[in-house]
């Protein structure tokens, strides 16, 4: 007999997200930001450090190298998910990934800003060392992706397996959302540290040791979950025998799941190029100083927290879909919203905060929501088929979501230079709403009864065994 799962276990469990979110909005939020600087930045003392400018079908260097990144990474999901599943480790399935890789994933963070071939002071067109800076960021990016994808896959399989009926499975989603949403705005914090030290480091350094700093925290975080879970106390333990990629073809033939990630994808092209701009819209669009980045997503999210109560309560009373279907809309008028910024008559502040507080509300619905959907599918298809591949759910899901972000890197790095005067920018959030749209439209076809129907079904027959 497993024990039940208790609100202790579910923070701690939560503390992994709260440190894997933080390296993963430093390199979301600012890896663009750093290595394209705008001409703001260049007057504070950044440098350039790798090509600049379109160098092939209007596409960037930064763009292609991020794009290869999560492709890279996108690919190696189910590669790690099987061997999560299929693991015999005296652990577990999941606690071993996440502890052999917490703290090498948290080093890799800051080397990915390092750039160790030197600096440009003008935009740099060819040479060996911006050459060997486009090498090693290249090398650095995927082995971060990977070593991302280690941690996350099986810290993302164990939340079916802990949460283990769908209003559990809120609950932990709601859990984990709080924590992913904190380390999303601690990373936005990195201009405002970095500026305390700016003028003995210089803008580079300064922000090198920022995020250094930040990933020791979040490799601590990280490590939390690992010592402070005993996995085979809350979850079955018993490995899957598929291999990885007939495992993955199992997972697509899932009807449901295929309507669910369809979606899926067009809302994470949206949402990444919204998140990669936020800096951008924040300090050309609007015209506020970098700084205010921190304070205008720390709005953001404890403004979506203030939802989070509702959320939770009105998913167990209408269904998720409904819910997650309602936020596509409205974060499709926020991203239209965003197109318009600074042209509205308001002032800059005032702009900055009506972005925040409307996003918050679609945020706090799909921080939660989409997981436990993704959750409900998996204990679903393993009553259906009587083999447990939560791990290749998730990394399907992920899979899925990283193709979307590589589009979502090279459609915004491209499109971002079109035009003057922040033209661009303003293309790249009315694209997101576009996008974000259709993926409410796909979600529509979902089947979220059939679903919860056999959940139901398969506890009913469990509780008469």
């Amino acid at each position: 007999m497993k024990k039940k799962i208790t609100n202790k276990v579910l923070w701690i469990f939560a503390i992994g997200q709260l440190g894997w979110s933080m390296l993963s909005g430093i390199v979301s939020n600012w890896l663009v930001f750093f290595y394209m600087p705008e001409g703001s930045e260049i007057k504070l003392g950044q440098k350039y450090f790798i090509m600049q400018g379109a160098i092939f079908l209007g596409l960037t260097v930064i763009g292609l190298i991020t794009a290869a990144g999560r492709l890279f990474d996108a690919v190696t999901d189910p590669w790690i998910a099987s061997k999560s599943d299929r693991s015999r480790h005296k652990d577990g399935r999941r606690i071993p990934f996440m502890r052999a890789i917490a703290i090498p994933f948290s080093v890799m963070t800051v080397l990915i800003f390092i750039s160790p071939f030197g600096s440009f002071n003008s935009k740099p067109a060819s040479g060996t060392a911006v050459w060997l800076n486009n090498g090693f960021l290249l090398v650095t990016l995927l082995l971060f992706y990977l070593f991302m994808t280690i941690y996350c896959t099986p810290y993302n399989a164990l939340l079916p397996e802990l949460g283990r009926d769908p209003k559990d499975r809120i609950n932990v989603s709601t859990y984990i959302s709080v924590t992913f949403f904190i380390g999303n705005a601690i990373s936005y914090l990195v201009p405002n540290i970095a500026g305390f030290m700016r003028g003995s480091l210089g803008y580079a350094n300064s922000f090198r040791v920022t995020i250094g700093i930040l990933a020791a925290v979040a490799a601590v975080c990280m490590l939390v979950p690992v010592f402070g879970i005993k996995e085979s106390d809350y979850v079955d333990t018993t490995p899957s025998d598929t291999p990885a990629f007939a495992s993955l073809s199992k997972t697509f033939r899932n009807g449901e799941f295929r309507k669910f990630v369809f979606s899926d994808i067009f809302y994470w092209v949206a949402l990444t190029m919204f998140q990669t701009g936020l800096s951008f819209y924040i300090v050309s669009l609007i015209g506020l100083d970098s700084g205010k980045t921190f304070l205008l997503f720390a709005t953001m999210t404890g403004m979506s927290l203030v939802f989070y109560a509702p959320v939770n309560i009105l998913a167990k009373r209408l269904g998720k879909k409904k819910l997650v279907i309602f936020a596509f809309v409205f974060f499709s008028c926020v991203f239209a919203f965003t197109a318009f910024a600074g042209k509205l008559g308001m002032g800059k502040m005032a702009n900055g905060i009506a972005i925040a507080v409307l996003a918050s509300i679609p945020m706090a619905i799909l921080g939660i929501l989409p997981q436990a959907i993704v959750a409900d599918v998996a204990q679903a298809d393993s009553i259906k088929t009587g083999e447990s591949r939560e791990g290749m759910f998730f990394a399907a899901r992920t899979f899925a979501m990283k193709m979307g972000q590589a589009l979502a890197m090279v459609l915004f790095t491209s499109i971002k230079g079109i035009g003057e005067n922040g033209f661009g920018l303003r293309l790249t959030a009315g694209v997101a709403a576009v996008l974000c749209l259709i993926g409410g439209i796909i979600l529509a076809l979902y089947n979220e009864k059939k679903v919860t129907d056999i959940i139901a079904e398969g506890k009913g027959e469990e509780e008469n065994a």
